[in-house]
């Protein structure tokens, strides 16, 4: 039985260093005071909120505030609360009780009833205190937390990292510093029963159409410590699996229901599974138990996109004897899912490449990733509903798996549970992250046992979870200049042994990126698992670059733009908000400095005045050629599967607001135009087109690529090519035939631009089935300079034709908007987002090329928000109201 002690009243006092300690000047005599009073605190949470709420420190996250906030780290800090010896009706002072901190960041002394009951280093490995016999009629609990480790931020030497503390919160291109310090996790008494069941392995596998479970536990005997004598009958455990079951969220369901129809029903197919119950009692042998189920024809666990997520239910009780009706002195109870796993070479890999194309239930699965940043700073203040609206945004866009990445967290259980439900495959690093002037893994002593500890811990903690496919050492870890490290590395095979220890199935990469060469190069044969880049790279360099690459996966890159107007209004000073580089103004400097897009932007769409006025024109520049820069990556990579059998995009979120970076969602829930571009380049059917340049010189051929994640289909490809007024200049159809997952060069469209056109849009429509299953328009200049300005010399319009809202489940709204363009040019990424605050938006589709007198039909899904930290951005109800953009 756990009591949790979370929700007890807790207070918080900030002290200079050792003060606490000393209590008293030994010259005068006199009691040493705090530096605050007793504040009130949540648990879990984080000390800068607690000042924050108090009134003691500004809204880090406003402007240049969190300069202000990094006296906080230099502090110590003391939690105090009390409880009675009565808790939940149980007389605790008869009782076992441990006392349980899941997560204390950093370095602590825990104090109960006035005496230390010792200290501890490390924000991921559980802190244990036996607290049989000193429970008391009234008992106080004080947590001394001694300030943070001076630690490396983005910039400095991995080899002398010492630390187990997430390295973002000291300052990275995404981040500020802000260096979290509090307890972030659940405080717990633990209540020992007389015999327990721990260290709890699950495992699935798939073959021969068996499903396979595998089970291990230790069960651990006090019986006779807890006073009833000697063991009268040996341990037993009851095993029982049951299932399957869905339990997707209520956001994906609800936008699973606004797909196209053939969508919806592939979404559907297999939906309906008979119920099953195996349950079988096996004797504990040696304080443990070893234990394999079999299931004919399972309902089989899938990455989101293959299929869907099916679970099954695995209790375990531990009782007195093998005998039906036995006592249950202990239980457990998982979800799991049955599904194979495995790593196969990339088609025409080179010669000692590591296997990148992920098998699973004994298919190829093209990896359409994400990549993570914790939520928050204050990791301790991140809700439940914000995990899952990440994840509901993941599922949405199509993702099948995202990277836990090194220099971040190693996340809470509750986000792996949603992974586990959505379908999105996890690529869990470890905690080690690049550092720039050197990225080679530390070898000193401190950090290798913390490093240690901490990979042990993580791999029993995350190992049960079905959606956990590889484990990574770490982030951009090398041993040379652009050299990753290899597994020879000594840090490196210590993970991987743990690994082999304690999970044994599950694939291991000795770093992101792996192989010969750390970055994206135009060098043959070099490019195995690669990073970079996250700029534009110019036109036509960046089309070049990316469009002859041969690499095998593609684990990190990005492109940057400006957050959405909305979003800026509630951090920046109205001084700062108008169209900036970032040299140009602190405030933008300090949210974004490595992701200025306004030259960039003015050397596509023509110079844009630094005014107020501009800014909303500024961030839709800035977000179309991110959306651009991004989707050409995609389809060059996605086109050559499975040669390349991946790509993971940096990065979905952000731990606090940018003014610009390289996310597709920003901290406060607003997608980018990006993110619905990656919607539309992971579809599982795909239509795309193979370029070289925005410009368009003179005749060009271009390949038409399908890209498909489903079965064998015939089809065909209609390519329309218009003007700026919509006018339709060339009409062409291709037939083809598309193989099973895979790629296909369906033929090549040739285009010669009239003479004295200036823009040409060249749309694809993929058809099969009956409905056009893909879509994709882009748009190309004549001009060699400022290639897209022409499209500023008209002003598009577009207006409201239709809106309707309906309520549905847990104040969710469903949005419906008809838009049509009413001007007489082609406007972009025409959509719609939320005017007011309380909900979050996530579309089946939005941000589209919309001609002259084109209507189109958006329909979103309105969540309402239930955010924590300094967001605390709560839904009061009411119907959302939208608010149109275009470019």
């Amino acid at each position: 039985m756990d009591i949790s002690l979370s929700g007890l009243s807790w207070e918080l006092k900030g002290y200079w260093p050792y003060v606490p300690i000393k209590e008293k000047s030994m010259e005068t005599g006199q009691t040493l005071q705090g530096v605050t009073d007793w504040i009130p605190a949540k648990v879990p949470g984080g000390v800068h909120c607690d000042l924050w709420r108090a009134g003691l420190i500004e809204d880090p996250y406003f402007g240049q505030n969190s300069l202000k906030c990094e006296w906080v780290e230099n502090r110590w800090w003391m939690y105090r609360t009390a409880f009675p010896g009565t808790l939940d009706g149980t007389d605790l002072t008869k009782e076992r009780a441990i006392l349980i901190f899941q997560g204390l960041d950093y370095e602590a002394e825990v104090f109960f009833n006035d005496e230390s009951c010792g200290s501890h280093t490390g924000m991921y490995t559980p802190f244990e205190v036996d607290l049989t016999g000193k429970i008391r009629d009234e008992n106080r609990l004080v947590v001394l937390l001694k300030g943070v480790p001076q630690e490396m931020g983005q910039i400095g030497f991995t080899s002398r990292t010492f630390t187990q503390k997430s390295r973002f919160n000291y300052k990275w291109d995404f981040s500020t510093r802000l260096v979290n310090i509090g307890i972030w996790q659940d405080v717990k008494l633990h209540l020992r029963k007389e015999a327990e069941l721990s260290e709890l392995h699950i495992d699935t596998d798939f073959a021969d159409g068996k499903g396979k479970i595998f089970v291990s536990a230790l069960a651990e005997d006090f019986r006779k410590e807890s006073g009833r004598g000697e063991r009268k009958q040996d341990l037993a455990v009851k095993l029982t699996v049951e299932g399957p079951y869905l339990c997707e969220s209520e956001d994906v369901a609800a936008l699973k229901g606004m797909a196209r129809d053939g969508q919806k029903a592939r979404a559907a197919a297999g939906g309906e599974k008979p119920s099953v119950r195996v349950s079988l009692t096996v004797p504990v042998k040696d304080g443990r138990i070893d234990e394999t189920l079999e299931l004919n024809a399972p309902a089989l666990w899938n990455p989101n996109g293959c299929g869907l997520p099916w679970l099954y239910g695995v209790r375990m009780e531990l009782t007195e004897g093998t005998a039906a009706g036995g006592r249950v002195l202990d239980s457990m109870e998982k979800k799991t899912g049955i599904r194979s796993l495995a790593m196969a070479q990339n088609e025409g890999a080179p010669e000692g490449a590591l296997p990148y194309t992920f098998v699973v239930n004994g298919r190829k699965i093209y990896i359409k990733g994400v990549n993570m940043t914790p939520l928050d700073h204050l990791y301790g203040t991140v809700t439940k509903e914000q995990y899952s609206h990440l994840v509901t945004a993941m599922v949405n866009a199509g993702v099948n798996l995202v990277r836990v990445w090194g220099g971040g967290l190693i996340e809470k259980e509750e986000f792996y549970d949603l992974c586990d439900e959505n379908g999105i495959l996890i690529w869990q690093e470890f905690i080690q992250s690049s550092s720039g002037i050197d990225n080679l893994p530390s070898r000193r002593p401190e950090f290798l046992r913390l490093l240690e500890e901490t990979s042990v811990w993580a791999v029993k903690e995350k190992r049960n979870h079905v959606s956990l496919a590889v484990y990574s050492g770490g982030n951009e870890l090398m041993d040379a200049p652009d050299r990753p490290c290899g597994l020879e590395n000594e840090t490196i095979a210590m993970l991987l042994e743990i690994v082999r220890r304690y999970d044994g199935r599950r694939p291991f990469l000795p770093t992101s990126a792996s192989g010969p060469r750390e970055y994206i190069t135009r060098e043959k044969g070099v490019s195995h698992d690669v990073h970079g880049n996250w700029r534009y790279e110019g036109n036509p360099g960046h089309y070049e670059l990316y469009g002859q690459s041969d690499n095998l996966f593609h684990s990190e890159f990005g492109m940057d733009a400006v957050s959405c107007v909305k979003s800026l209004r509630k951090f920046l000073p109205e001084r700062s908000l108008r169209p900036t580089p970032m040299t140009g103004d602190l405030t933008w400097q300090h949210h974004g400095e490595w992701w200025g897009t306004y030259y960039r932007d003015c050397g596509i769409f023509g110079p844009i005045e630094k005014t107020p006025e501009n800014l909303e024109l500024f961030a839709r520049c800035s977000q179309y050629m991110q959306s651009e820069g991004l989707r050409f990556i995609l389809e060059a990579d996605r086109k050559r599967a499975f040669h390349n059998s991946g790509v993971i995009i940096w990065q979905l979120n952000e731990p606090w607001p940018n003014a610009s970076c390289t996310n597709l969602i920003d901290w406060y829930q607003e997608p980018k135009t990006a993110y619905y571009q990656t919607k539309r380049a992971y579809e599982p059917r795909h239509v795309s087109l193979d370029y070289r340049s925005l410009t368009l010189s003179g005749k060009t051929s271009m390949d038409v690529y399908v890209e498909n994640d489903e079965a064998a289909f015939s089809g065909r490809i209609r390519a329309l090519v218009r003007t700026l007024s919509g006018e339709t200049l060339q009409e062409e159809t291709l037939f083809l035939q598309v193989p099973e997952n895979g790629s296909v060069c369906a033929g090549r469209v040739t285009v010669e631009p009239r003479e004295g056109e200036e823009l040409i849009f060249i749309t694809l429509l993929l058809e099969a089935d009956g409905e056009t299953v893909s879509e994709n328009t882009y748009l190309f200049g004549t001009k060699e300079q400022e290639v897209l300005s022409p499209l500023r010399k008209t002003p598009g319009r577009v207006e409201l034709v239709r809106y309707s809202a309906g309520e549905l489940a847990g104040g969710r709204m469903a949005l419906s908007a008809t838009v049509r363009n009413a001007g007489t040019r082609a406007v972009l990424d025409a959509g719609a987002e939320l005017a007011g605050e309380g909900y979050a938006l996530l579309g089946g589709d939005n941000d589209r090329v919309l001609f002259p007198g084109e209507e189109r039909t958006f329909h979103f899904l309105a969540i309402p928000k239930r955010c924590g930290g300094f967001s605390q951005a709560q839904n009061s109800g009411g119907a959302p109201a939208l608010k149109l953009h275009w470019l």
